[in-house]
């Protein structure tokens, strides 16, 4: 009998392959609703290990909001371990290049301003959630500081992502209010989405300032927009593009990341492209331009990642509101 070699590698690392879907499992039945909204892939979130697990947490609680994107999880593993899986063939290898594989899951949550209505809230936002298994591959040039990012999401939205159930343990175990209103989130359907992002370094300061322009792009059932902005960090930043090892035993560094969005689609705002549900926003309710920025603060060694971040949008549909929520970031070398 033919073997697919991936399965036969797979195998061989049976015992590291169970533990990380244990805790992928534990993850998403221990967890709330979740993240998807920060580039987990950027490069000053990079860590030097060959493989690492992290934690990715965002919550509107850090803002004292509870509204729109409420809250956020992704455990995220980048492994030689993947190196083999064949969703690899679909990403972008630059040239020269050194090149990192991994796979994530993470699990969106988004709600109206009034949570505890039972009835639909015309005008705002629908309740939504999405569930969602990453591969991903990053690739970087060092020869002309160029990185490319990319990532394919598979998965559902809808009742099946058990977004009510989430949010109603955690505010119950909070003492919060009872959401009311889940029976009209959007309907379960297909989500099936590639992301690309490009990062091409301007500058690099020694050790104290960097400055690089990014383009993310996605496409598919669950988000489709395109970006154009910059990251620059402060501090000890992290190494150049151009280079292949950390310098410091220790950096930390402050960051800011401001993007401006053009909006094709988006399915937690008009629900999913093969079911209809009994409400949504409709198409030309949909801001097409939104501005993004996220900013934070890193602290990471060649062993331990450490990040706080907050983020800012502008309002995403016509009666919608600015709106922000902060989140932590811990990962590891393994």
């Amino acid at each position: 009998m033919c073997i697919h070699p991936y399965i036969k590698y797979m195998y061989s690392k049976s015992k590291f392959f169970y533990f990380i879907i244990l805790s992928i499992s534990l993850s998403t039945n221990c967890s709330n609703v979740n993240a998807q909204k920060v580039d987990n892939l950027a490069s000053f979130r990079g860590m030097s290990a060959d493989s690492y697990l992290r934690i990715h947490y965002d919550n509107d609680y850090f803002t004292t909001t509870d509204e729109n994107y409420t809250q956020g999880i992704q455990l995220e593993l980048l492994h030689p371990l993947f190196y083999a899986n064949p969703v690899n063939a679909l990403f972008l290898k630059l040239p020269n290049a050194e090149n990192r594989y991994g796979l994530a899951i993470e699990h969106n949550g988004f709600t109206p301003d009034d949570i505890k209505s039972q009835e639909i809230q015309v005008g705002d936002r629908p309740f939504a959630a999405a569930i969602m298994i990453k591969s991903f591959v990053i690739s970087k040039d060092t020869i002309k500081g160029l990185r490319a990012a990319s990532s394919l999401s598979t998965g559902v939205i809808g009742p099946v992502a058990f977004g009510y159930e989430m949010q109603k343990g955690i505010h119950q175990a909070i003492n919060g209010a009872i959401p009311g209103g889940w029976r009209n989130q959007i309907n379960n359907d297909l989500v099936l989405n590639y992301r690309m992002t490009l990062e091409k370094e301007i500058h690099h300061q020694g050790k104290f300032w960097s400055l690089k322009a990014l383009s993310p792009a996605r496409v598919g059932t669950y988000f489709t927009n395109f970006s154009l902005g910059f990251t620059t960090n402060f501090g000890l930043v992290p190494k150049s593009l151009r280079s292949t090892k950390q310098r410091n035993k220790v950096e930390w560094y402050l960051f800011a990341q401001p993007q401006f969005k053009l909006i094709g689609y988006d399915a937690t705002l008009q629900g999913g492209i093969f079911s209809s549900n009994s409400y949504f926003v409709s198409f030309r309710n949909i801001e097409r331009f939104v501005f993004q920025a996220n900013y934070g603060m890193v602290i990471k060694t060649k062993s331990l990642y450490l990040e706080y971040f907050r983020t800012s949008i502008s309002k995403e549909f016509n009666r919608g509101e600015y709106t922000r929520w902060g989140g932590i970031k811990i990962g590891f070398k393994i």
